[in-house]
């Protein structure tokens, strides 16, 4: 029996709703993914570590939290020797590749995938074709040498700048970027309850979507290549996206919205196909432990993350009731260190920047909703609200997220939920205990400026 392939597919920015299979309100933006969640299980419960790129890969490559790893930013792990997936893999036999994103799904500076292709040769990782291309090269050298690949292929999209406000020479370029199967409009956009809706924020919600669509195209077109190849039924695959949408409210921070991702996983040896788990919460520190355990292969015993494959095969997993979400550092190596713990009903965040005067910043400021959003402040109460709570957050924050979703009623002052409040707490210090965070000692002592001041300093430069 070969030993079973895994092809690991992730999109960049792609918020969870924005999947038909996880409840999108548009029909038709991912006809493909759509197709592979009725081959497999939807893991209603699954969300990335820490929503920003290259942490939440780092956490899918190590199994572990990136405060543990120190890979807490935009740079390549700061603690050596810790062990990541696919130099385990190619010790066991695999034949190792990746397709984009490669700085940024690549732990260590040296390590040299045996297939590396990365975004401008991709169509800025914006060209179904050529990813197919790509994908169906690296195949067939692995089965010709008779070993068994892990492909790690990640597009681009729907990653800003989105489709029809991107740079025209993308689609001038030796190998181009493509328009997309399907291009959405404003009309028929929708505006997620978290954003305001204004006119500027549903047409870059419908680039946004264009962008997706095209995300999907790349997707189908490489699942085509799985089938021709006859590799589709020994192949584990497993889709999700490396953090939420780039909005506010989403990407760079610890909302529901933030860290849900949409995971799919198509797992050939299960009899369990168009399933929805909407019991167990898995983490991207999950996926490096499940792709081993699939694979035959050891795990190593520091790992963070937990296997799920008992649960690619239609059993029960205890232990998986809630999940712990952290963030630090923007691209632009501004830290902002908040910590989350969320259950089925409740998430509680705590912002450890937040002191009443720092302002938050980040990429998601920078394209059409946000500017609208604060040109519409200037006389709307009710958007003021939220670009101010944008910008300068509360120490903390506790959301009925099954109720309210997009986290519009904060309850930390409500005694109804004192309670609640005061479970969670000790679940987050627990986990915080039990992994050494740093963020711990102001935890504890949330007036103590010396300490905030200390944590803020710690991911100044790797």
């Amino acid at each position: 029996m070969p030993k079973l392939n895994v092809l690991l597919i992730t999109a960049d920015d792609m918020n969870c709703d924005t999947v038909g299979a996880f409840g999108c309100p548009i029909a038709g933006t991912t006809p493909n993914l759509d197709q592979l969640a009725a081959e497999g299980v939807c893991f209603d419960h699954a969300h990335v570590a820490i929503a920003v790129c290259q942490p939440s890969r780092s956490t899918m490559m190590t199994g572990c939290y990136s405060h543990i790893t120190g890979g807490e930013g935009f740079y390549n792990l700061r603690k050596p020797g810790i062990p990541i997936l696919p130099a385990i893999l190619r010790d066991a036999g695999y034949d190792v590749g990746i397709l984009g994103k490669v700085g940024h799904s690549t732990p260590y500076a040296d390590f040299q995938w045996d297939t590396c292709c990365d975004q401008k040769a991709l169509g800025y990782g914006r060209n179904p074709s050529v990813y197919a291309k790509h994908t169906q090269a690296f195949i067939d050298q692995a089965c010709d040498a008779g070993r068994p690949f892990f492909l790690m292929l990640n597009s681009h999209d729907p990653h800003r700048p989105f489709y029809g406000n991107d740079p025209a020479e993308w689609y001038e370029d030796e190998i181009p970027a493509v328009k997309p199967s399907r291009v959405f409009t404003p009309e028929e956009s929708f505006v997620p309850g978290f954003l305001p809706d204004l006119p500027e924020v549903r047409l870059e919600i419908s680039e946004y979507l264009s962008s997706v669509r095209r995300c999907d195209d790349t997707i189908g077109a490489v699942l085509n290549v799985l089938k021709q190849t006859g590799q589709m039924d020994n192949t584990l695959i497993l889709f999700l996206s490396d953090n939420g949408m780039a909005f506010p409210f989403a990407k760079t921070n610890c909302y529901l919205h933030s860290t849900r991702t949409p995971m799919i996983a198509r797992y050939p040896k299960s009899q369990v196909s168009g399933k929805r788990d909407s019991e167990h919460f898995v983490s991207g520190i999950d996926l490096m432990p499940t792709i081993l355990d699939a694979a035959g292969v050891d795990i190593p015993g520091h790992v963070n993350g937990k296997t799920f494959l008992p649960l690619l095969k239609g059993e029960t997993q205890d232990g998986r009731e809630n999940v712990f979400t952290q963030f630090h550092q923007t691209s632009a190596r501004r830290n902002y260190p908040m910590r989350c713990v969320q259950n089925k009903r409740f998430g509680y965040i705590f912002n450890a920047w937040s002191d009443g005067k720092a302002q938050f910043k980040n990429e998601s400021m920078s394209g059409r909703t946000f500017n609208a959003m604060s040109e519409a402040a200037a006389n709307d109460p009710a958007v003021k609200a939220r670009v101010d709570l944008f910008v300068q957050r509360v120490p903390e924050e506790l959301y009925d997220f099954e109720n309210d979703p997009d986290a519009l009623n904060n309850l930390i002052a409500d005694p109804q939920y004192q309670n609640v409040l005061d479970e969670l707490r000790n679940q987050l210090r627990d986990w915080m205990v039990q992994t050494d965070d740093p963020a711990l000692a102001f935890f504890e002592n949330p007036t103590d400026e010396t300490l905030r001041s200390e944590l803020l300093s710690l991911f100044t430069s790797p």
